[in-house]
């Protein structure tokens, strides 16, 4: 058993108005109220940060952010600054979702630039990697991971990185029903957990959290968290419905 502390986060992507995402965290809020020794993180769109954070305040809920731009500010019209999100006391910020860098072009390098920022806020940065389909058949998962973790992390120290998570998701798992096997997503992990032991260290890479992502739900989750290097979840749908995300939450290992 790690000591790492578990962190199940909730990515509510384009979903919930203002109104929805204040009931559905209010709701959360009193279903996970019990919820010791782990950690529990909602990510709902810009627009319910505001709103979303004074439901949570002093909850066992931190807010989380989808996304946001590296520079402080400008003219950068529809875009959003580390220090917007720090007004909202947001706590954590998901970086390189599969569905940005397949809709909306990020990179190696975006992502890496987004993470400077991230850190130089004192904000948490959940970096998300993971390989689609296409890569896994052509046994590339792998070589897309080290690259994905090279790139991102590009230029950081072991003491820059001691806050971040890192979310594996496999590209074909997210939104489809299907799941990685347990085998699958512990082998991605440890692999991901030696890869940052070459960059950073035994130190770093036995502290750092990595939460699986795809298709997670309440019927697979105990499972998923049986392995040894599975530390939590980034949760999608299933996130969407404070009965069903709260049933994740209160996992039985």
């Amino acid at each position: 058993m790690s000591n790492r502390r578990p962190l199940i986060a909730g990515n509510w992507k384009m979903f919930k108005t203002c109104s929805e995402a204040v009931e559905t965290a209010g709701q959360l809020v009193k279903l996970v109220a019990m919820a010791s020794d782990i950690d529990v993180m909602i990510a709902p769109p810009f627009t319910a940060l505001a709103p979303v954070s004074d439901i949570v305040r002093g909850s066992r809920v931190s807010l989380g952010a989808q996304n946001l731009f590296w520079e402080t500010e400008g003219a950068y019209t529809g875009e959003i600054s580390p220090a917007m999100l720090v007004s909202t006391e947001c706590k954590y910020v998901i970086i390189g979702h599969s569905e940005r860098r397949q809709y909306f072009d990020e990179t190696g390098e975006t992502v890496n630039k987004k993470i400077k920022a991230v850190i130089k806020n004192n904000l948490i940065p959940v970096l998300c990697v993971g390989e689609s389909e296409k890569e896994r058949e052509s046994k590339e998962t792998f070589s897309v991971l080290d690259k994905q973790i090279k790139k991102g992390l590009e230029g950081f120290s072991s003491d820059d990185l001691e806050t971040l998570v890192i979310a594996y998701e496999p590209v074909w798992a997210i939104g489809t029903g299907k799941t990685a096997s347990t085998d699958q997503a512990q082998e991605a992990h440890q692999f991901l957990r030696s890869v940052l032991e070459k960059s950073f260290g035994n130190m770093l890479a036995k502290s750092i959290r990595i939460l699986y992502g795809g298709s997670v739900k309440p019927n697979n989750i105990a499972e998923l968290m049986a392995m040894p290097d599975i530390d939590g979840a980034l949760v999608g749908g299933a996130s969407l419905d404070p009965e069903t995300f709260s049933k994740i939450v209160h996992f039985k290992k």
